[in-house]
């Protein structure tokens, strides 16, 4: 596959054997947003950082929709599919261990790596999600033991209602994931502690 897929930024670790995080914005951001908190909460690791390559009125997102919270099924699918080509081609072109990615993302980021979990669940190891909601339920639930995943929710989320926050932790728990849901005093927009929760939630997993 070619890498022309997404625009993308890659930074090396800087040491092998490193994890790698794949940064995954929320909607109308670029591969530069979230850049410096993966940076800040993972330094030295390598990073993978992507442009969605759906445009909603010039918005990039990871997949379409056809409102607010409504999602196209069909294309969370496929473009799940196709994000996960792309990193394992990325690997080889870069050099990383396809086999021990995490990934960091925000909103739409966020979803798109709730999907990739539920149908392509070979490709991540784990990751933080912040202010996430399901997207999408295949019919049989795969098996995510020994991945760890941190929801960042919020309680006055306008996007997100807690019920939504909740039935996703329930699903990737039900999938076997070890899921931890930590509840920011907040909208939908992310926070100081946000930040600081996923730091010390990843150096306590890579510890």
């Amino acid at each position: 596959m070619s890498l022309e897929l997404y625009t993308h930024r890659y930074i090396a670790p800087a040491a092998p054997g490193l994890p790698t995080l794949l940064v995954l914005h929320g909607t109308g951001g670029d591969e530069n947003d979230l850049l410096p908190l993966a940076q800040h909460i993972a330094p030295g690791c390598g990073h993978l950082s992507l442009r969605g390559n759906v445009s909603e009125r010039g918005m990039p997102r990871f997949f379409r929709r056809f409102a607010e919270g409504v999602f196209d099924l069909e294309d969370v699918q496929l473009r799940a599919q196709q994000l996960a080509a792309f990193v394992s081609s990325a690997s080889i072109v870069y050099g990383f261990a396809a086999n021990n990615v995490y990934a960091l993302g925000y909103s739409n980021g966020a979803n798109i790596a709730n999907a990739v979990f539920l149908t392509q669940p070979h490709l991540l190891r784990g990751g933080m999600l912040l202010r996430s909601q399901l997207t999408y339920v295949p019919p049989v639930l795969p098996s995510l033991a020994g991945k760890a995943v941190l929801l960042s929710s919020a309680t006055h989320d306008q996007l997100i209602s807690e019920q939504e926050s909740t039935r996703l932790y329930d699903t990737l728990q039900s999938a076997g994931a070890q899921v931890s849901i930590a509840w920011q005093t907040a909208t939908h927009s992310l926070i100081k502690s946000d930040i600081e929760m996923c730091a010390s939630w990843w150096n306590a997993l890579i510890a």
